[in-house]
C-alpha cells in the first residue's frame, strides 16, 4: 500500500545580510556582508498538511528571522562560534530533527569566500 508521507526538509539557500563577525580590526569596526544556507531536517511527514494552516508547518519566516537574529545579536570573534550557536538555536524548533548550516564569509579575500558548514542532529 502507498504511504502518502515523506521526510520534509526545510531549506533556506543564499540568505545574505551583514554581521559583526571577525577577530581583524576592521571586522570588529564594521559588519561585514555573510551568507547563510540553512537545510532543516522536520522528518517524516505526510506529503500534504492536515489542513491548509501556517499554524500546522515550520513557518520558513520565522527560520529565516532567527538566524537573522543569532547572526546579527552580537560580535562574535570566530565563525566556529557563531555557527554553532546558530545550529543549536535551529535545532531548539519544534518537530526539528536535524540542522545542516553554512556560514560564508563574502568578503574576507578578494579571491574567495571562506565558509563553515555544521550538520548535528538526524540525517
Amino acid at each position: 500500500m502507498y504511504n502518502a508521507a515523506g521526510t520534509h526538509i526545510l531549506t533556506l539557500i543564499g540568505l545574505r545580510f551583514d554581521a559583526n563577525l571577525g577577530i581583524l580590526d576592521h571586522e570588529k569596526s564594521a559588519p561585514q556582508p555573510i551568507q547563510v544556507d540553512a537545510e532543516l531536517n522536520l522528518g517524516t511527514q505526510p506529503l500534504r498538511p492536515r489542513d491548509d494552516d501556517i499554524a500546522h508547518v515550520l513557518d520558513y519566516r520565522k527560520v529565516r528571522q532567527i538566524i537573522i537574529d543569532e547572526c546579527t545579536a552580537e560580535h562574535v570573534n570566530l565563525l566556529e562560534s557563531l555557527i554553532g550557536k546558530l545550529a543549536h538555536r535551529l535545532m531548539l524548533l519544534p518537530g526539528v530533527l536535524g540542522v545542516r548550516v553554512k556560514i560564508a564569509k563574502l568578503e574576507i579575500f578578494d579571491d574567495c569566500e571562506v565558509a563553515i558548514r555544521v550538520e548535528t542532529g538526524q540525517w
